[in-house]
């Protein structure tokens, strides 16, 4: 049985289509493989989001090219936003590649690896594949996508281009493949997309997804939802009054603001203005009694001067929102920013290690004020070297916010237990089974 391995990069939406390649290569007779010297096929598939996505994938690219010398490696995929964006210059610049696959191509990858053909690049505005997937994250937890592309065309952003319009998936698609996973025993369901919020918007003419909340939440065997990905100017009171009604979505939104300033919120084509942001927010607070806020901004827009950034800064200071991811500004080529007047590389690069410092010191805080206080987790498992149990809370979103390490009698991976947090160690909260 020949084998493969597979490497997916950036994030879960892609990861997703990583897992509809597994079933296809497990369905052609293929054994996955971890060890790339036991490989005799890989499949990489890439993500070109920013700068750093593409150096990260170029180098899994040559890591893995070296295996074809000193290991069994015969054939080379390259696969997901890299191929889509530099197709012509991976083949050309790069012949250890041997076939590319564009972001809407994955169900040919068992072709790209047993033909000849070198390309492959499908529609990017075609329906959403339904391939069925093999999940990889589990088995208790899994994200599940709910529309593909997106519409918003954001200067700084060149996801339209690779991936396509906003296309929702149908419904009954979605809650038939969440009953699926949850017989396979996945019990907390992350839902993701582009844009969530707008689900429903082209199937349906009207904003869907509290109506699939609604339907998911029904699922007897899913203990959680959690939402990603929230575009600040959808999030309604139909949105929140799901989310304040339904038990099992998690007091957790991930909601993606980038900057707080109107100028540049308007020069970076985002929906809304500052003041939304703070009016959001402050609603949210009021509305969901123990709320974590997970955001990300960017620093050194276009636009950004000390005074911009000085008050981006300030907000974060008086929102203190829990969680944040922070990105220095990235001039991507065929984006509208990348033309436009910005500070330098290491000066946006010098403002998100500010930002990141500030969040930090929030984060503190908010860990801090979880010691002495009784949270539901879900075990992910158990680490020799740290001697202890760990898993996620409500507050704890896979591999973006740390862990719960926990002591206890009686544990299983994949169940939920009670936790007593004790304190904290490196950043991460330590606890014991009540």
């Amino acid at each position: 049985m020949p084998k493969v391995l597979m490497i997916s990069l950036g994030c879960a939406k892609n990861l997703i289509d990583s897992e509809q390649m597994l079933s296809l290569l497990d369905n052609a007779g293929y054994e996955v493989t971890d060890n790339p010297e036991e490989a005799d096929c890989a499949v990489i598939n890439t993500c070109a989001f920013i700068e750093s996505a593409q150096s990260e994938a170029i180098e899994n690219i040559l890591k893995v090219a070296a295996y074809k010398e000193t290991g069994k490696l015969k054939k080379l995929v390259v696969a997901g936003c890299l191929a889509q964006r530099y197709k012509a210059e991976l083949l050309s610049e790069m012949p250890e590649v041997d076939a590319v696959l564009g972001t809407a191509s994955a169900d040919k990858v068992v072709e790209a690896i047993e033909g000849e053909k070198k390309e492959f690049f499908a529609d990017i505005n075609a329906p959403i594949s339904e391939d069925e997937r093999i999940v990889s994250t589990g088995p208790s937890w899994g994200y599940i996508k709910v529309a593909e592309g997106c519409s918003h065309n954001c200067a700084y952003c060149v996801i339209p281009s690779l991936r396509g319009r906003y296309r929702s998936r149908p419904m009954e698609k979605i809650v038939a493949e969440a009953k699926e996973m949850a017989e396979n025993g996945v019990r907390e369901l992350i839902i993701v997309a582009q844009d969530p919020t707008l689900y429903g918007i082209d199937l349906y003419k009207k904003k869907m997804l509290p109506e699939l909340v609604h339907e998911l939440c029904k699922i007897e065997k899913i203990h959680w939802i959690r939402l990603h990905y929230l575009y600040p100017d959808a999030v309604d009171d139909a949105m929140i009054d799901c989310i304040v009604s339904e038990p099992k979505v998690l007091r957790y939104l991930d909601i993606p603001i980038q900057h707080i300033n109107n100028a540049i919120l308007k020069k970076m084509r985002r929906r809304g203005t500052g003041d939304d942001i703070r009016a959001l927010f402050k609603k949210l607070r009021e509305r969901i009694p123990g709320l974590v806020l997970r955001t990300s901004v960017i620093t050194g827009l276009p636009g950004e001067g000390e005074a911009e950034f000085e008050e981006l800064c300030e907000f974060l200071r008086e929102a203190k929102i829990e969680r944040a991811g922070v990105f220095a500004f990235s001039p991507e080529e065929g984006t509208d920013a990348a033309k436009m007047e910005h500070v330098s590389t290491e000066e946006a690069n010098d403002r998100a290690v500010i930002v990141n410092d500030l969040q930090a010191r929030i984060m503190d805080e908010y860990n801090a004020s979880r010691v002495n206080t009784e949270t539901e987790v879900l075990c992910e498992g158990y680490d020799e070297d740290m001697n202890m149990w760990f898993g996620r809370s409500f507050a704890e979103s896979p591999d973006v916010d740390g862990v719960i390490w926990f002591s206890g009698e009686d544990i299983e991976a994949g169940e939920f237990y009670n936790i007593v947090i004790r304190g904290e160690l490196d950043g991460e909260l330590v606890g014991e089974r009540k």
